[in-house]
C-alpha cells in the first residue's frame, strides 16, 4: 500500500507516540528544569515527527532525506536528554528503560523508512 499522507508513515506514527509519552514524563521534572531540560526535550521530541512530515512533503528525494536525517539527529538528542534525566535522578530505571526502548524502536523504524526511500527515489 502506497503512503498518501505523512501520518500514514509508521515512523511518523511511532515518533508521534514518543512525543506523547515524553510530554507525560516531563510533567514530573522539577520546576528548575522548566526552561532547561523540559524545553529541550519537548523541542527534540516534537522535531522528530515534524521533520518526517516535512520531509514527506518535499518534492526531491535528497531534500526529503535531509529532513529525515534531521529527525534522526533529534532522536539522538532526545536519547541523551533521557539518559541525563536518569543520571540526575529524575527518571528511575524502569521509566528510563521504557523511554529508551521506545526511542530505540522509533530509531529502527525511522532507519527502515529512510532506507526504503533511498532504494525507491520517488517516495510518493
Amino acid at each position: 500500500m502506497a503512503v498518501k499522507k505523512f501520518n500514514e508513515i509508521l515512523a511518523w506514527s511511532k515518533a508521534h507516540q514518543l512525543v506523547l509519552v515524553i510530554y507525560k514524563a516531563i510533567k514530573y521534572l522539577p520546576d528548575l528544569e522548566k526552561y532547561n531540560l523540559v524545553s529541550q526535550m519537548t523541542r527534540a521530541a516534537v522535531s522528530i515527527p515534524s521533520n518526517i512530515a516535512e520531509g514527506y512533503t518535499r518534492s526531491g528525494s535528497l531534500d526529503s532525506l535531509k529532513f529525515y536525517n534531521i529527525a534522526r539527529g533529534s532522536l539522538e538528542e532526545l536519547k541523551y536528554q533521557t539518559l541525563l534525566c536518569r543520571d540526575l535522578g529524575y527518571f528511575d530505571k524502569t521509566q528510563y528503560s521504557y523511554l529508551l526502548n521506545l526511542e530505540e524502536e522509533v530509531g529502527r523504524i525511522l532507519a527502515g523508512w529512510i532506507n526504503s526511500q533511498i532504494k525507491n527515489k520517488n517516495h510518493r
